[in-house]
């Protein structure tokens, strides 16, 4: 019987395991334009931690099952996260010039393409996720869940409200209460939907969806408040991105409200709370969860 996989062993398995996936996810049989597929994949293979795709498969995991067939859902959720981060560097939203190192997508191959690549991104999403029952054996019940749930926490019921909500608190947020509520929408919603679609196909009962969900908001929250205290602190070597790019767009963050030290201690509170709502849920195998919230906690990049 082998050695249970470290937690940077089983980071970087689910990485090889998305990517993989990426280089056959257009079908060759499909008219997609040459540019266009160009401008898609630039995104796609650019980097990233890709913890969406670990955080789903930990919650299959957690529940005594492999995650094999859970690997479209992945890509679908990695794929929305990426389209994501295309329009967000647009010039109308943040207008970013570096992403992970490299230049954005619209610098390298335009704004008309790189709206594309998003929307072709997010289009195909669904297809993938669709074909989680034929190609990944899951059930057509939770394949049919898991598409429900993605495009409500993916669309205007979480991220895409999230994103609308920042764009207006731009003009003035004027309280703590204000900055939660935008990015547990932003942030927080794809990260639970990652691991309630991981319950969804893992066979997870209501009580656990329910742990499942909460942890993903609560550990999303943790997330962006630690990317706030990284764009301060942190080195743009490590980053990926302009040291205090934040502060330079004069956002409103968690440090202007909470302090750096005052940060820290929320990151703090809202990871352990989490790991307790897993803890109580009665997961078979819950060890990679807690693993990946303290990971998360202690990330300087």
């Amino acid at each position: 019987m082998s050695a249970p996989l470290t937690l940077a062993q089983f980071l970087q398995q689910s990485t090889e395991q998305v990517e993989a996936a990426f280089t056959r996810i257009f079908p060759e049989q499909w008219p997609v334009q040459q540019r266009l597929r160009d401008s898609m994949e630039y995104s796609l293979f650019a980097g990233g931690k890709r913890i969406r795709p670990a955080l789903l498969f930990a919650a299959v995991e957690s529940l005594g099952k492999t995650h094999e067939h859970a690997v479209a859902a992945a890509c679908a959720i990695e794929m929305i996260h990426t389209y994501s981060l295309i329009h967000d560097d647009l010039p109308a939203m943040d207008d970013d010039d570096m992403r992970r190192g490299k230049p954005t997508n619209h610098i390298v191959y335009g704004e008309a393409m790189a709206i594309l690549a998003g929307d072709g991104l997010l289009t195909h999403a669904f297809y993938v996720l669709s074909t989680a029952a034929s190609v990944g054996k899951a059930s057509t019940e939770a394949t049919l869940a898991a598409v429900a749930e993605l495009a409500k926490l993916a669309g205007i019921g979480g991220m895409v409200s999230g994103q609308a909500a920042d764009i207006m608190g731009e003009q003035g947020v004027t309280s703590l209460e204000q900055l939660i509520a935008i990015h547990r929408e932003k942030t927080g919603a794809l990260i639970a939907g990652s691991l309630k679609i991981g319950g969804l196909l893992g066979g997870a009962n209501a009580r656990q969806l329910a742990a499942l969900d909460q942890f993903g908001y609560k550990i999303g929250l943790a997330f962006q408040i630690q990317d706030d205290v990284l764009d301060l602190t942190g080195t743009t070597e490590k980053l990926g991105k302009p040291q205090k790019s934040d502060e330079k767009s004069q956002k409103v963050t968690y440090p202007y409200f909470l302090g750096i030290e005052g940060s820290r201690l929320e990151i703090e509170r809202l990871t352990d709370e989490a790991k307790q709502l897993i803890l109580q849920a009665g997961f078979v195998k819950p060890q990679r969860l807690m693993e990946i919230a303290d990971y998360l906690l202690n990330r300087d990049r």
